[in-house]
C-alpha cells in the first residue's frame, strides 16, 4: 500500500469521521459550527488530494480506491446524523436516496469494470454539481442555525438538499443509462 500526500489526506478525511460525530452530540454552543466545519474541512481533503495526485503524478490504484470510499463514507455518516435529528420523512427520504445511489453506482461501476466497460462510467457533469450541492447543504444542515441572526443557514441547507437529491436520481439515470447502452453494445 503507497502512503503518500494523496492518500494521507484521504485517510485524514476518514479519521474526520469520528470527530464529526463527537462534535455533532457534543452539548456546546459552538458544537454545530464545529461538526460543519470538520465536515467542510474533509470536503477540501477531497479537492486536495485529487489535486495533488495530479500534479504530483501520485495517482495509485489505492488511492483511485480509497478516495471515493472515504467521500461515501463521511457524506453518509453525515446524512444519518441529520435524518437522526430531523426525524422526518423528507430527510430520510433524501438520505435513502442519496446513499442508496452511491451503493448502485459502486456496485455498477465495479460491474462494469469487470466485463470491460469500466470507461461507460465516467463521472458526468450532473455528478459533480449534485455533489456540490450535496456539500454545501450537508454544511448547512450540520450547522442548523442562522448566520449573523439574518441568513437562513438552515432553510438553505434544505433548498441544497433538495437539488442535490433530484440530481441524484438524475444522474444515477444517467449512469443507469450509460451501463446499459454499453452492455447491449458488448452483445
Amino acid at each position: 500500500m503507497p502512503m503518500n500526500l494523496p492518500i494521507m489526506l484521504t485517510w485524514l478525511r476518514i479519521l474526520f469521521i469520528p470527530l464529526m460525530v463527537f462534535f455533532f452530540y457534543l452539548d456546546a454552543w459552538w458544537a454545530p459550527f464545529m461538526t460543519a466545519f470538520t465536515f467542510g474541512i474533509a470536503g477540501l481533503t477531497d479537492w486536495a488530494d485529487g489535486y495533488f495526485a495530479r500534479k504530483m503524478q501520485l495517482e495509485s490504484r489505492f488511492g483511485a480506491f480509497l478516495d471515493p470510499v472515504a467521500d461515501k463514507l463521511i457524506v453518509a455518516v453525515a446524512l444519518l446524523l441529520i435524518v437522526e435529528r430531523e426525524g422526518a420523512f423528507w430527510f430520510t427520504l433524501a438520505g435513502t436516496l442519496i446513499i442508496g445511489r452511491e451503493i448502485i453506482i459502486s456496485a455498477l461501476r465495479e460491474w462494469m469494470a469487470q466485463i470491460g466497460a469500466k470507461g461507460s462510467m465516467a463521472v458526468s457533469y450532473i455528478a459533480k454539481v449534485k455533489t456540490t450541492a450535496q456539500i454545501i447543504a450537508l454544511i448547512f444542515l450540520l450547522y442548523n442555525q442562522n448566520l449573523f441572526v439574518i441568513l437562513p443557514i438552515r432553510e438553505m441547507g434544505i433548498i441544497a438538499l433538495v437539488l442535490a437529491t433530484a440530481l441524484t436520481v438524475i444522474s444515477m439515470l444517467q449512469y443507469l443509462q450509460s451501463a446499459f447502452t454499453a452492455v447491449r453494445a458488448l452483445d
